[in-house]
């Protein structure tokens, strides 16, 4: 009986820490690129712009800050008689679950092409509020950087000009895959849109209503030597 009630306790408390922390949902990840179901179910393989790739399942690893440093491989697949190029993207996620930074690895022919790296709290970026819209400028400046590059070194064929575009769609899934404590942390919570011809709020009960509309107060006239305060007859 001990031993049964041990195993369970062991059990319990592995899958409560299997949602503690940074992770990343790799069901998730997967299906959102077509499922893994390639090369004994550790790849993906899909098309983008008439172009094939194929995704492998991400490797992880704590960082000391708690975390989650997360590498991805992605193949361009260019057929029978072709070398698939390989490319690297590397992401870093804060122990809030936000993208700290980004940077990635283009092996093209024997020559590789690496981005610089783009962090989430650099000077360009400090205009931007939420960890969401910060997560998308990562993607952008890291497509950016890594398309200049590419085209200095005068890469023209069409699978592999868009190769750059291939690393940002993996790394918007892999945003969203992204889980702290087991919840997801790109839900942002609506803001409901005010109509400008909305009408505005009443005064509060504090508020003193202006008086509009009535005009100005009717004159009294009085005839002469009347005394002061003294009442005219109605008439």
């Amino acid at each position: 009986m001990k031993s049964i009630l041990s195993l369970i306790l062991v059990l319990l408390s592995s899958s409560l820490l299997s949602f503690a922390g940074v992770a990343i949902d790799m069901e998730s990840f997967g299906k959102n690129l077509g499922g893994w179901t390639k090369r004994g179910n550790q790849s993906a393989e899909y098309s983008l712009s008439g172009s094939g790739y194929r995704t492998y399942k991400p490797e992880t690893s704590p960082t000391p800050d708690g975390g989650l440093f997360v590498s991805v491989r992605i193949d361009h697949v260019r057929g029978w008689l072709a070398s698939d190029d390989h490319a690297i993207l590397e992401v870093t996620v804060n122990a809030k679950g936000a993208i700290a930074g980004a940077q990635s690895n283009i092996a093209i022919q024997g020559q590789s092409i690496t981005s610089d790296l783009i962090l989430g709290g650099n000077e360009a970026n400090r205009h931007i509020v939420g960890d969401t819209e910060r997560a998308v400028q990562i993607g952008v400046d890291l497509v950016a950087n890594l398309s200049a590059k590419m085209l200095r070194e005068n890469i023209v064929e069409a699978g592999r000009v868009s190769f750059p575009a291939a690393l940002r769609h993996n790394y918007n899934l892999l945003f969203q895959a992204v889980r702290v404590d087991g919840a997801s942390v790109t839900a942002v919570a609506p803001v409901p849109a005010v109509s400008p011809d909305a009408p505005k709020p009443g005064p509060t009960p504090t508020e003193k209503p202006k008086d509009v509309g009535n005009g100005p107060a009717p004159l009294q006239i009085k005839p002469y030597g009347t005394p002061a305060g003294a009442e005219l007859p109605a008439k």
